[in-house]
């Protein structure tokens, strides 16, 4: 004879929301939110044992990326900002 068929199975852990947002606004292009997301979604599911681990990490370096990217883009408008009056008076002298 077999053994019986359990009623029930047992559950499969959940994928961290916090980690599938993360990947969201990463993919996005935001550059605060997936990060902040990113790093609490990594310690819940350290916590608790929730899937996702690799969706927070994915959305922490795109979040970085986009960070980045902003820091760049501002510090080259501002050079263009700043350089181009200057640039302006050396020629007309």
């Amino acid at each position: 004879m077999s053994a019986p068929v359990p009623a029930w199975a047992p559950a499969a852990p959940r994928t961290n929301g916090l980690a599938i947002a993360s990947l969201v606004l990463g993919l996005c292009g935001f550059g605060i939110l997936p990060v902040i997301f990113g790093h609490i979604a990594l310690g819940q599911i350290r916590r608790t044992g929730d899937r996702g681990a690799t969706l927070a990490i994915v959305g922490l370096v795109l979040g970085y990326l986009a960070l980045a990217a902003t820091i760049i883009g501002v510090g080259l408008l501002i050079a263009v900002a700043v350089g181009v009056p200057v640039f302006a008076t050396w020629v007309s002298s």
